[in-house]
């Protein structure tokens, strides 16, 4: 039994018209003009109602009694139900004995549309069609049998509910009796528009489901390029509703009637809209189906955003995998890819001048990918609610996929800074989401806000305490960046307390050791300082160096701090021809990393003279002033800024990995003092740039000059070596340029005056680099040998043994402490303070071990 009228209308039936209604529930219900008015057009007049019936899918039967004001509202009403794609009040309707085909066409429309509100038309809700729309099917055949325009939108329409019900070979049979293109020509209707695209999308995937009947190529290339054609019509008829409907509603109408805009396209044709470009690429046909993509993304008002992040995500996506530099084409503003018959919608044209029109790629690439996130973030769905649970879901699915992609593209470009700012926005919605929080992480590390990602990657432990990555990724942040040794130890040992055997157990011990050597090396007191050090070594599990530092080569012959630790051992053994040839190697691999070039000038000083370690550092600035040009590109705002390449940013990581080895060479520690010390420097020199305005830091990135710096010293050695003192103190005087308040600078410039043999003011400058790093164990030492050289000794005793404390295994200060302990007539002291020297010197390399980082790779 149909339906009755709804309660608020049952009063309002008069007495007569109630009777019918209970004897014959298929008439319809006779609602007087005024009841029917306020209930369903309260906010609307007569006179709207005709304009939209005007561009309705129909107008008036001529047989209908316009005078009747009754079924004149029904029939009004019925047709803004429709041009609104309103189905929400079909049942208030029932047959009308004046029009039966089109109130049958009517009422099998609705029952179909309100049933694909709720179930889309999918394998698995076959059952539940073939059940809920028997009655449907019914009325749309007899409303079919006509030969008018009534039965061919019935025909169609029942072509769209058999492919609901799985009766896909009814379905083509039902839709090949229809003239689809004749239809849509000869249809001046915005919802014949919709009813054709849809018929189009349905034959196309009955098309795709139904067996060929040939096994021919010819005829299934033909049968192809029919089912692309097909999508392809769909695609565009259903474009040109949206576009005539905007066009034809009235300027004065409310934007809470525009349903049949804020419903969106529907499963069907956003299905098709897509199906099309896919089908060409699959095809081979990869140009064909890009510009398909571009001409459905710039439809004009072609408002439905689920649809619009679609494509825009797969042609960026397409963009990314299937094409390069050398075979992507531009876009043509003119060109028109669909060859479907029929009507075309509007496209956005113009001159390039007016509109941005992407010139390669990476342009057009990242565009899509900011306009899919610009979408996405609006449209997110923040109801945190059950109800909301599965659109929640299926919206970030979309969003997640999206920065996937944009994390791609940009971090091929080493654009980290805007990667880290889009993962920040889609934090607004990612609530209690591990991958964007993690995404977010990385983002943040590889932008070196290494202090804020640390703090995020505890919020990624939070949600996922059992994941051994995040405990990893955060020691490993605290190791190498922060320095907060105690805290990457606490790290390390939730990675370790995860248990299970992991895959990262072997990773997360070795972390461990990695902390616990560092807390050694910072270690004030000897017996603290044993004690850390017999703790890294049970988690390292390491008993002799060079043979496991072997094995690790065997393993993975190409590992550079592997290799340059093997040269560092080969030395300590004084083996220094075979840690040339090492060296040589391992630079024929990498011959851009700096801290192999410095240390093989140290070994060529010391096997071939000075003057050959002078190319190794000449060498070193030309592959500076290759990554300073890098920096000064990517740190441009000009018109002239291009995008830095990947190998530019991992031919410039490559240098700057090496940044803490250069900071602590000389003093062969890598102590808490040394880090304090450089934010001492940064913010001395700050003060001196605003008392001084002579001084101005240089522009670009400060690690960038502070790599040139660290050449210049090795410069200044180098000369000083040679006796050239000019050249040295033009070396230092370049420095201080640069870095004026360094102690490294104070270091240097305090041993060119200790070769002049000023040695009053040399001591006034190791005293002012100590003043800023009291860890720097050469200048404690220089000041001990000077005031030894001074005559005083009590004070020089008290600097060195400083200096033993700060690092024990160098050799350099014992022998010195010996020195003067014999001058102060303590001869035992002496002799055991120079034996100690020897037996150090004899197993010491030549640069501390310390300039290998302790990395987690």
């Amino acid at each position: 039994m149909r339906p009755g009228p709804p309660s608020s209308l049952a009063g309002q039936v008069k007495p007569r018209n109630r009777e019918r209604c209970t004897a014959n529930p298929s008439v319809i219900v006779y609602v007087s003009y005024k009841a029917m008015k306020t209930v369903l057009f309260s906010s609307l007049t007569v006179r709207k109602l005709t304009v939209w019936v005007t561009h309705g899918a129909y107008k008036l039967h001529p047989s209908a009694d316009h005078n009747n004001a009754s079924t004149r509202l029904v029939l009004l009403s019925k047709a803004c139900s429709r041009n609104t794609c309103n189905w929400l009040t079909n049942h208030i309707f029932h047959d009308c004995c004046l029009l039966p085909s089109l109130v049958l066409l009517v009422y099998g429309e609705g029952q179909l549309e309100e049933f694909l509100l709720e179930h889309e038309p999918v394998e698995k809700n076959h059952a539940k069609a073939k059940a809920a729309l028997a009655s449907a099917e019914d009325q749309l055949h007899r409303a079919g049998q006509s030969r008018d325009k009534i039965g061919i939108q019935a025909q169609l329409l029942l072509g769209k509910l058999l492919y609901c019900c799985g009766e896909y070979r009814k379905a083509l049979d039902i839709l090949d009796q229809v003239d689809l293109h004749n239809v849509v020509l000869n249809s001046a209707s915005s919802r014949m528009y919709l009813i054709a695209a849809e018929a189009y999308a349905v034959k196309g995937f009955c098309l795709e489901k139904v067996a060929p009947p040939s096994t021919s190529k010819y005829r299934a290339a033909e049968r192809e390029e029919n089912i692309i054609s097909c999508y392809e019509s769909a695609g565009d008829l259903a474009i040109l509703y949206f576009q005539d409907h905007d066009k034809n509603m009235p300027a004065s109408t409310s934007s809470s009637s525009l349903s049949a805009v804020e419903t969106g396209v529907g499963p069907i044709l956003d299905r098709a809209i897509q199906q099309s470009p896919i089908m060409l690429i699959k095809n081979g046909d990869l140009l064909r189906g890009v510009n398909r993509f571009r001409e459905l993304l710039r439809a004009c008002r072609f408002d439905d955003p689920s649809t619009y992040l679609s494509l825009a995500k797969n042609l960026a996506e397409v963009l990314i995998r299937g094409m390069c530099e050398t075979t992507y084409k531009p876009i043509d503003l003119m060109a028109r890819s669909s060859q479907a018959k029929g009507p075309k919608p509007r496209v956005y044209t113009g001159d390039r001048l007016a509109l941005f029109v992407p010139e390669d790629i990476n342009e057009e690439v990242l565009l899509l990918l900011l306009i899919s996130e610009a979408i996405a973030t609006r449209e997110a769905v923040l109801d945190r609610s059950a109800e909301a649970a599965d659109a929640r879901e299926h919206a970030f699915a979309n969003t997640s996929a999206v920065y996937d992609l944009l994390a791609i593209v940009l971090v091929r470009r080493a654009q980290f800074n805007l990667l880290f700012e889009s993962f920040e926005r889609a934090l607004r919605f990612s609530f209690e989401e591990f991958h964007i929080w993690h995404q977010f992480a990385n983002s943040l590390i590889c932008a070196g806000k290494y202090s804020r990602a640390l703090l995020v990657l505890k919020e990624c432990y939070r949600l996922k305490p059992r994941n051994p990555v995040v405990p990893l990724q955060a020691a490993k942040l605290c190791y190498e960046y922060l320095h907060q040794y105690q805290e990457g130890v606490n790290w390390s040992k939730k990675a370790i307390e995860i248990g299970n055997n992991h895959p990262f157990m072997a990773r997360s011990h070795m972390a461990l050791g990695i902390g616990y050597s560092m807390q050694a090396i910072e270690a004030r007191l000897q017996a603290e300082r044993l004690a850390l050090y017999k703790q890294a070594l049970m988690s390292f599990k390491i008993p002799e160096a060079l043979t496991y530092v072997r094995l690790a080569l065997t393993y993975r012959s190409d590992h550079v701090h592997s290799l340059h630790l093997l040269v560092l051992l080969l030395t300590a053994q004084k083996q220094n021809q075979e840690a040339m040839l090492l060296i040589q190697t391992a630079l024929e691999e990498y011959p851009e990393n700096l801290s192999l070039l410095l240390t093989k000038s140290k070994l060529e000083e010391v096997l071939l003279g000075p003057e050959e370690a002078l190319a190794s550092c000449r060498e070193m600035m030309k592959l500076w002033k290759d990554i300073h040009e890098i920096d000064s590109e990517e740190g441009s705002d000009g018109p002239s800024h291009k995008v830095t390449d990947r190998n530019t940013w991992d031919k410039r990581s490559l240098a700057q990995l090496t940044m803490n080895e250069f900071s602590e060479r000389g003093s062969g520690s890598v102590r808490a003092e040394s880090m304090a010390a450089s934010r001492m420097e940064r913010a001395l020199s700050e003060v001196a740039s605003s008392l001084n305005s002579s001084f101005m830091p240089r522009p670009g990135s400060q690690q960038s000059w502070l790599l040139q710096a660290q050449i210049w010293l090795q410069l200044a050695e180098l000369y000083l070596v040679l006796n050239k003192v000019s050249e040295a103190e033009a070396c230092v005087v370049e420095t201080s340029s640069m870095f004026p308040l360094s102690h490294q600078v104070y270091f240097m410039r305090g041993r060119v005056l200790e070769h002049k043999q000023q040695f009053h003011e040399a001591r006034v400058c190791y005293e002012n680099a100590i003043a800023i790093n009291p860890g720097h164990t050469k200048s404690l030492h220089h000041l001990g040998d000077i005031l030894h050289l001074l005559g005083d000794n009590k004070l020089a005793e008290k600097i060195l043994r400083d200096a033993i404390n700060m690092d024990p295994t160098a050799h350099a200060p014992w022998y010195t402490l010996g020195t003067v302990l014999q001058a102060l007539g303590r001869y035992e002291a002496a002799s055991d303070c120079l034996l100690t020297a020897a037996g150090l010197e004899a197993t010491s390399p030549i640069v501390p071990f310390t300039v290998i980082p302790r990395l987690m790779q």
